[in-house]
């Protein structure tokens, strides 16, 4: 591969540790939620998402925008927590083609109840083994990140 742009070793080393938490990430936090509130992380994020929101509403498109999920995906993850009670779905006033989810009230105790476990797991596995500096250093690497490949802030709720 002439032209090939290889990475240093520092380089390498850096991508393959960010490979790695990328990929375990998931299951840590998956772990947790499943085990304390019976959600697995992404079922956590769309109710979080929907707290988040005003009224508790959002068109389905928009989260399945703001949860990086396909409108089938999420679909099938809103009949499942429409199943517990969590969500409904709703016709959009503005829209009859669209529907909007709407989180119910037993949906924004779940939410409310499930955050403190959450967090306390993120603390553990991500927070707290780094120091004040480095939690620093972090938002500003993953805010350069976040720009290349999410461009359009679809993701990211702060500014």
């Amino acid at each position: 591969m002439d032209g090939a742009r290889w990475l240093t070793a520092e380089q390498l080393r850096a991508w393959i540790r960010l490979e790695a938490v990328v990929e375990l990430m998931p299951a840590v936090l998956d772990s947790q939620l499943q085990r304390d509130a019976q959600l697995t992380h992404f079922e956590y994020i769309v109710l979080a998402k929907l707290s988040e929101t005003d009224g508790r509403v959002l068109r389905m498109t928009a989260l399945a925008a703001t949860t990086n999920s396909t409108l089938p995906r999420l679909s099938h993850v809103v009949s499942r927590l429409e199943a517990r009670g969590f969500v409904e779905r709703l016709p959009c006033p503005g829209d009859r083609r669209a529907t909007n989810a709407h989180l119910t009230d037993a949906g924004f105790e779940k939410v409310v109840a499930t955050a403190p476990g959450h967090v306390e797991n993120v603390r553990e596995h991500v927070i707290d083994a780094l120091t004040p500096e480095q939690v620093a250093q972090l938002d500003t690497i993953m805010e350069a990140l976040l720009q290349r490949i999410d461009p359009e802030n679809t993701l990211r709720s702060l500014p």
